[in-house]
C-alpha cells in the first residue's frame, strides 16, 4: 500500500455531514432502546428519554463551539489535550475510543439479528462479521465516496422509518403505551438511561471528520442543528408509536423491535413484514459505516500525536484514507463481537459518550477562560446556561448508569485507570504537537 504523510482530504458539505450525523444515530430507531423498556417500561423509558434529548440538544449546541474552534480528527482528544494538557487528552480520546469501538459491534450484532429474522440459515454472529469486513472496505476507498455512501443509506433509512410511523399510527392505542408502564417505579427511569441515550449517541462522531470539511466554520453547524432536529423527531416518533401499536413486553429483550412490531400488528406473513424488515436493514448499515468512519478517525488521531503506534496515523496516498487505523479498529470489532452481548455493549458503549460529554463540557468552561481570544465561528448559545445543563444530565447518566452497572462499570474504569497510569509512566515530552493555537 502506498503510503503518504498525515494529511486528509478536505471533500465534505453541509449535507454530508448531516448525512453523517443522522447516519451515525438512525441505527439506534432500529434496535438497542427497547431493551430500556425491560429496565423501565414504557413511561420510564419516555421520561428517561426526554431528559437525554434536554442533554444531547444542549451538548450538541455546546460541543459545536468546540468543533469550529479546533476543527481535529482527534475530536474530544483535542479538545482536553488544548485544554488540560496531555493525560486530559488521552483520557477524553480512551473514553471516546471506547464509545465508538463498542457502539459499532453491537450495530454488527443486530445486522446479524435483522438478516437471521429474514433468513433464518444467517448466523449472527458470522454475519456480523462479515459486515466488519465489507464496511471496512468501502470506507478504504476515500471520505467522500464513503460519506456519499452514508447520504444514500441514511435517506433509505429515514424514509423506512417514516413508512413504519405512518404504517403502525393507525394501530396505536394509548391503552397498549400505559400498560404496565412503570413495572420498577421511579428507579426504572434511571435504569432505562443508557438506553435512552442509545437513541442519539455517536453524533458527536461528527467532529472526527472535522479535518475534512470544506468551509468548517459554516459546514460543521449546520451539519450538528440539522442532524439533532432530525434524531428527535424520528426518536420520539419512533418510541412512541411502537410503544402504542402492540404489546410492547414483547420486544423489550430482542434485537430487532421494529420488525417484529411491524410482525405482531399485521401478521407474520403479511408482504410489508419482511419488506420492512430489509429496509430497516439501512439504518443499521447507515450507523456501522457512520461509526467506522468515526472510531477510524480518532485512532488516527491518537496515533498522529504519539498516544498510539505511528503506523496507525499513516494516510494511504490515493485515498486520503487512514488505512492502518481501519484496519486495526475492524480487528478490534471483531474480537468484541466474538465476545460480547449487544446490551452490555451499548452500556458499555454509553459509559465512554457520558465520560466523553463531562470532560467536553470542562473543557468548553475551561478554554472560555483559558484563551478569550481564540477564534470561535460558532458560540454556544446561552452561555453558561447552555454547557452546564449538558454537564449536569451528563453526570447524573454517569452515576446512574454506574449504580445499575456496577460490574460493567468496574470493567470501564479499571481499563480507564490502568490506561491512565501507563500512560503516566511511558509519556514522555516528544509528541508531535497536531492542534494549532487558532485553526481556520
Amino acid at each position: 500500500m502506498s503510503e503518504t504523510k498525515t494529511t486528509l482530504k478536505k471533500a465534505l458539505s453541509a449535507t454530508h455531514l448531516w448525512a453523517i450525523a443522522v447516519g451515525l444515530v438512525i441505527s439506534g430507531m432500529f434496535f438497542g432502546w427497547s431493551y430500556g423498556w425491560g429496565v423501565g417500561g414504557t413511561m420510564g423509558l419516555l421520561i428517561a428519554t426526554i431528559i437525554v434529548t434536554v442533554l444531547y440538544f444542549t451538548f450538541v449546541f455546546s460541543f459545536t463551539e468546540l468543533t469550529t474552534s479546533i476543527p481535529n480528527a482527534g475530536g474530544p482528544f483535542a479538545y482536553a489535550y488544548k485544554a488540560m494538557g496531555p493525560l486530559g487528552g488521552f483520557i477524553a480520546g480512551l473514553a471516546t475510543l471506547a464509545e465508538f469501538l463498542l457502539a459499532a459491534p453491537a450495530i454488527a450484532f443486530a445486522l446479524g439479528a435483522y438478516l437471521h429474522f429474514l433468513y433464518p440459515f444467517f448466523d449472527v454472529n458470522y454475519t456480523a462479521i462479515g459486515c466488519y469486513v465489507l464496511f471496512t472496505i468501502i470506507n478504504l476507498f476515500g471520505i467522500k465516496e464513503s460519506a456519499i455512501f452514508t447520504l444514500i443509506v441514511t435517506l433509505i433509512a429515514i424514509a423506512a422509518l417514516l413508512i413504519y410511523m405512518g404504517a403502525v399510527a393507525p394501530h396505536f392505542s394509548m391503552d397498549n403505551f400505559l400498560h404496565n408502564n412503570l413495572p420498577f417505579g421511579w428507579k426504572g427511569i434511571f435504569a432505562a438511561l443508557p438506553f435512552a441515550i442509545w437513541f442519539y449517541l455517536a453524533i458527536e462522531g461528527v467532529a472526527m471528520v472535522a479535518e475534512e470539511v470544506k468551509d468548517p466554520k459554516r459546514t460543521i453547524p449546520k451539519g450538528y442543528i440539522y442532524g439533532i432536529v432530525t434524531l428527535i423527531f424520528l426518536t420520539l416518533g419512533v418510541m412512541i408509536l411502537t410503544g402504542g401499536a402492540t404489546d410492547w413486553q414483547k420486544l423489550s429483550a430482542i434485537d430487532f423491535p421494529l420488525p417484529k412490531s411491524v410482525e405482531l400488528v399485521f401478521g407474520s406473513e403479511n408482504s410489508f413484514t419482511k419488506l420492512f424488515a430489509g429496509i430497516g436493514l439501512f439504518g443499521l448499515i447507515a450507523s456501522f459505516h457512520s461509526i467506522i468512519i468515526g472510531y477510524s478517525r480518532q485512532i488516527f488521531a491518537l496515533a498522529r500525536s504519539g498516544y498510539l503506534p505511528t503506523v496507525l496515523s499513516k494516510v494511504h496516498s490515493g485515498s486520503k484514507t487512514p488505512h492502518w487505523a481501519l484496519l486495526a479498529g475492524g480487528i478490534i470489532g471483531i474480537i468484541a463481537v466474538s465476545s460480547g452481548t449487544t446490551n452490555e455493549l451499548i452500556i458499555l458503549s454509553a459509559l465512554g459518550a457520558v465520560v466523553m460529554y463531562i470532560i467536553s463540557m470542562i473543557c468548553l468552561f475551561i478554554l472560555r477562560k483559558k484563551e478569550p481570544g481564540m477564534e470561535r465561528p460558532f458560540k454556544a448559545p446561552f452561555y453558561p446556561v447552555f454547557p452546564f445543563i449538558a454537564l449536569l444530565l451528563s453526570v447524573i447518566c454517569l452515576i446512574a448508569i454506574v449504580y445499575y452497572n456496577i460490574q460493567l462499570s468496574l470493567l470501564f474504569f479499571g481499563i480507564m485507570i490502568v490506561g491512565a497510569i501507563l500512560f503516566k509512566f511511558f509519556y514522555k515530552e516528544k509528541f508531535e504537537e497536531v492542534i494549532p493555537a487558532n485553526p481556520s
